[in-house]
């Protein structure tokens, strides 16, 4: 599979503007495949609950992101119950949150590089000798 596996971060980016969010944008062209693990959904609205209960955006604002997110172009290609056991063998191995680690294992399994805002993750996956070609951080979409 070529594409994308899209992490809850850039979706949001989709959804508010913030930081990087021209370069999110980008990979809502028609020629992109975007994939992850639905997880991202239960991120994304965790996400943009937070933004709401810092002032950032207004109730109506998350009702209307959700349903915007929900229409995205995003598959869903493995159940979370097929990713956990992967995505708890990256964690362990990268010492990382396995809650990042399903779109790590999801782009494992699909052949394709997770997009990430998560400056953290990245490095993570970027200093690893066998994933590092595996994110690819927003910023440097082109």
């Amino acid at each position: 599979m070529t594409g994308y596996v899209v992490d809850a971060g850039v979706s949001v980016k989709w959804l508010v503007t913030e930081a990087y969010s021209d370069e999110a944008a980008r990979l809502l062209a028609p020629s992109q495949v975007l994939i992850a693990p639905e997880l991202l959904f239960a991120e994304a609205a965790n996400a943009l609950w937070a933004l709401c209960r810092r002032g950032d955006i207004g109730k109506a604002d998350v009702a209307e992101a959700i349903d915007a997110l929900k229409s995205a172009p995003i598959a869903i290609p493995l159940s979370m119950r097929q990713l956990a056991a992967s995505a708890s063998r990256l964690a362990l191995d990268l010492d990382h949150p396995v809650y990042d680690c399903f779109y790590l294992a999801l782009a494992v399994q699909e052949q394709s590089p997770v997009v990430t805002a998560d400056r953290r993750f990245y490095d993570v996956v970027r200093a690893h000798p066998y994933l590092s070609d595996r994110i690819v951080h927003v910023r440097d979409l082109a």
